[in-house]
């Protein structure tokens, strides 16, 4: 699929406009937000697309905003690595909502512009070999529904039973969201700063047999 393929026109399901929000949705917006920043996207009309379009199901909104809150704003493992993790499925997924977000909050955590290259080769130098066990390890979850045993058995030697819960969640849950942002053909928002963010870079073609 060519980058030119994956920047649609339009969603299949257009983020619901805040003159619209009733009393739940806005409820389940809140579970993500203070309402500070609920009150400003009214002001706007709009919220972030993913959220907008979220509360078609607000119910589901409500649930999955506590849930991401957990790995976004709380995580057991770090916002680097997390970050790293994520950019590789965004890249595997060819989730282009996902990887523009993800790209620009990324910078907050110390991921530049050549961790951001490496990510379609799912190594770099510059990463410790815990940063490459996690990529190595979305690529196994991705792959396989497993990480394997001699991934695990170093995670095992680094990480805390928390954070080993927590990994399979981190993979688990951007996939859905892939999943979700690829189907609705989620757009980027119109006005958000995508300079500095290159496109998703090619997948290798396969080998020919």
């Amino acid at each position: 699929m060519t980058e030119e393929k994956e920047q649609r026109t339009s969603p299949r399901l257009a983020p619901i406009p805040a003159d619209q929000w009733d009393d739940v949705a806005i409820a389940a917006i809140r579970e993500a937000f203070p309402a500070s920043a609920v009150e400003a996207f009214r002001s706007k009309g709009r919220a972030p697309n993913v959220l907008a379009t979220m509360l078609h199901h607000p119910a589901l909104a409500a649930s999955f905003n506590r849930f991401g809150n957990v790995l976004l704003a709380e995580p057991a493992i770090g916002h680097r690595e997390r970050e790293l993790m994520l950019l590789r499925v965004a890249w595997r997924t060819r989730a282009r909502y996902e990887w523009v977000h993800h790209v620009r909050l990324a910078r907050t955590y110390g991921v530049d512009a050549l961790d951001v290259a490496a990510i379609a080769k799912g190594d770099s130098g510059s990463w410790s070999p815990l940063e490459r066990d996690l990529v190595a390890a979305t690529d196994q979850l991705l792959d396989d529904y497993r990480i394997d045993d001699d991934t695990w058995g170093r995670l095992r030697g680094q990480l805390s039973d928390e954070q080993l819960v927590e990994l399979p969640f981190i993979v688990g849950a951007y996939t859905c969201l892939a999943m979700a942002f690829n189907s609705w053909e989620l757009q980027v928002e119109v006005g958000v700063n995508t300079s500095g963010v290159p496109p998703l870079p090619d997948r290798p073609a396969p080998a020919s047999e």
